[in-house]
């Protein structure tokens, strides 16, 4: 028997209902807007980027002029491939661009290695199909088809999951703009104005497929890349850190201290190379802004809720190490170089920080 869980209570709002009053108060911003489109560009890139003038909160950490080119992608009603690094908000922006377009992010395909084209495409409804014979009835949309037909967006996550032999099969729903049913005789689905795929692909990852080049050609490619200024992504993991704090019902404040510190460390691993300019070995694994606010919102939990874990940054070590091993066992010797040549320097200079993480070097070498 299922568990009924709370009316109205969800743990990840879509976009459409948590910022559900500042969609509404720009759909009344005037100005030109592409047919089938509830906002003006303008006012997506604004929702997307946030706007003190329209009173809109700040959703992306990124360049607006990635934003303003997969909008007028959109408008143009061409297809959007956002690919990049895992962790980089690929999939919220994806999310951001379709409510903010058509009022909805939830017409979603997970892609997958299970993935199977009637997800793509359509299905049947096998009573109606038994009872009937096939018919527009008996026809199960999927989310592209459903997209199709009310001139919406469709999202379809992680592309290069699916085998190719699936994803080639919107080569002719981005080319001609309509899903055919051969089932049906001459019956297809049209575009209505207003229809747009938006799709996400890891650069960085196992288990990927290569996409043919004739469903390359029917996508704009976007490269979404980590956020480059160290202040913008200490201020965005210490935000989601105090959301996540306050979802746990947690009565204590983010540290600054080690949120600063976990950051540094994070960039200096990711780019191959410390602030001061000194080589870091990189790790295999990706280590994103997403998989910082991870860590960062465990070690602000532990210290919540637990009397022994309040020294926030003792927690670092262990913290950093599961996540480095997570793709490459190896990467543990590659944080423990870290460990010897940058965190070894940094505390020699006297940072109190730094040398209390270089006294903790044997939680790393156990």
């Amino acid at each position: 028997m299922p568990i009924p869980s709370a009316p109205g209570v969800q743990q990840v709002p879509p976009p459409e209902l948590r910022y559900a009053e500042e969609l509404e108060r720009l759909a009344q911003v005037p100005g030109p807007r592409p047919p089938g489109w509830r906002l003006t560009p303008t006012a997506v890139v604004a929702f997307v980027c946030g706007s003190k003038r329209l009173r809109v909160s700040r959703k992306l950490v990124g360049d607006p002029a990635l934003v303003e080119r997969c909008v007028v992608t959109l408008a143009g009603e061409r297809a959007l491939l956002l690919v990049g690094e895992p962790g980089t908000a690929k999939s919220m922006l994806s999310e951001l661009l379709a409510a903010a377009v058509c009022g909805t992010s939830a017409l979603t395909v997970q892609g997958s290695a299970g993935t199977t084209e009637d997800q793509l495409r359509y299905g049947w409804n096998y009573a109606q199909l038994l009872a009937r014979g096939p018919s527009a009835e008996a026809l199960v949309p999927s989310p592209v088809m459903s997209a199709m037909s009310t001139g919406r967006v469709a999202r379809v996550e992680e592309i290069t999951r699916c085998l190719p032999e699936v994803q080639d099969a919107l080569v002719s729903v981005l080319s001609e703009r309509r899903l055919a049913v051969p089932e049906l005789g001459e019956y297809a689905v049209h575009a209505a104005p207003g229809f747009c795929l938006i799709a996400t692909a890891n650069l960085r990852d196992r288990g990927v497929t290569e996409m043919s080049a004739a469903l390359k050609r029917r996508f704009s490619f976007e490269t979404v890349r980590p956020i480059r200024d160290a202040q913008a992504e200490i201020a965005l993991v210490t935000e989601r850190t105090r959301q996540v704090l306050e979802a746990a019902g947690a009565p204590v404040s983010v540290d600054a201290v080690v949120v600063e510190t976990l950051v540094t460390a994070f960039r200096d691993l990711r780019s191959g190379v410390s602030q001061e300019g000194w080589a870091v070995e990189r790790p295999t694994t990706v280590l994103s802004t997403a998989e910082a606010v991870a860590v960062s919102g465990s070690i602000a939990l532990a210290g919540a809720f637990f009397p022994h874990a309040r020294d926030g940054v003792r927690q670092i070590p262990g913290q950093l190490l599961g996540a480095v091993r997570k793709d490459d066992a190896e990467d543990g010797a590659r944080l423990l170089a870290y460990w010897d040549a940058v965190v070894k320097r940094r505390a020699a200079e006297g940072r109190r920080t730094w040398k209390q993480l270089w006294e903790l070097r044997d939680v790393l070498a156990d």
